[in-house]
């Protein structure tokens, strides 16, 4: 159940710079979501080290967003680019590397059931971590993520999800995902979302994320009555990774995982159905599987244009939904 986020070439995260605190946070391993949404124990614990950032201009508490990764890790060149560009509007930010800190990589882990559950739980880690640092507004902290990354933004504005990893009354106070594959969502009950907005970010020539999987889930929630927080902004020219220096002009990497010509995957109460034709139906792991082989593949391209638009989109959703 994967997708994969493509990284540019640029290296790993570099040594902290003057501003920066290093930090470490603790967070659980899950084999998959059936084992997180039927609250069992994890099946290993992890140590999370991170980066605390906070802007260049004074301020007693500090909204703060939590800055997730694409399949590749942690970037300079993107993470810790769009966090740069997020500081500089007035938000501190934690990044971290989900997949070195369990001493291994995103393709690798992807292979497994438990790579998006497993990056649900570090990112309510870092919530819960990031509530206790005096110098950041606990009902101020938003989470934004990368492909990989947009997969666990969105992920955890799901209730069942958040409330199965049992933090309290902490939750997000906004998602923001930026090309996410949009492989899961949430069965259409009262209270499936958190009830804290979601920014969806999509390219239009982003063949990973056809527009018709996000708008059937939407029509399929608004008809069960129980409509989901999402908004979506499109960026026609955009291919998936448009953030990523790397990869210009965009082209074809037939090697990549994609779940394009598979149903939606819904979450609910110690069950997974799947999104047929705007109905949840019984889910088939064996059609799932199949499906995933059919069409692999898809484009990635670089665009400086449409990310410096994404980064202003976001910032402004972030403000408008942040407000004290």
């Amino acid at each position: 159940m994967a997708m994969i986020g493509y990284g540019a070439t640029a290296g790993h995260c570099q040594a902290p710079q003057a501003s920066t605190t290093a930090v470490t946070f603790q967070s659980s391993t899950y084999s998959g979501f059936r084992q997180l949404l039927a609250r069992e124990a994890a099946t290993g614990t992890v140590t999370i080290q991170a980066k605390l950032d906070f802007p260049e201009q004074a301020g007693d508490r500090y909204p703060a967003v939590i800055v997730v990764h694409a399949l590749d890790g942690y970037r300079d060149a993107n993470e810790g680019y769009v966090a740069a560009e997020l500081r500089k509007a007035g938000f501190a930010t934690l990044t971290y590397d989900s997949f070195a800190a369990r001493g291994t990589t995103g393709p690798a882990m992807s292979a497994t059931p438990g790579y998006l559950p497993s990056g649900v739980a570090d990112a309510y880690a870092a919530l819960r971590w990031l509530s206790t640092e005096p110098r950041i507004d606990v009902n101020r902290i938003a989470i934004l993520g990368f492909s990989f990354g947009a997969e666990v933004a969105h992920l955890t504005a799901i209730e069942q999800l958040r409330s199965a990893l049992d933090p309290g009354p902490a939750r997000f106070a906004a998602h923001v995902a930026f090309y996410p594959a949009f492989n899961f969502g949430a069965v259409a009950d009262r209270g499936a979302y958190t009830g804290s907005p979601v920014l969806m970010l999509l390219g239009g020539k982003d063949e990973n994320l056809p527009a018709a999987k996000v708008e059937s889930y939407l029509a399929y929630a608004r008809a069960a009555g129980n409509p989901a927080p999402i908004e979506i902004v499109t960026y026609p020219g955009a291919y998936h990774a448009w953030t990523v220096p790397g990869v210009v002009p965009a082209r074809f990497f037939p090697e990549l995982v994609s779940a394009k010509k598979c149903p939606l995957i819904l979450l609910g109460p110690n069950r997974l159905m799947f999104l047929i034709d705007e109905q949840a139906k019984p889910f088939d792991p064996d059609f799932f599987g199949a499906c995933m082989k059919e069409a692999p593949g898809y484009s990635v391209g670089f665009d400086a244009a449409v990310r410096a638009q994404s980064i202003a989109d976001a910032v402004q959703f972030l403000r408008r939904n942040l407000q004290p």
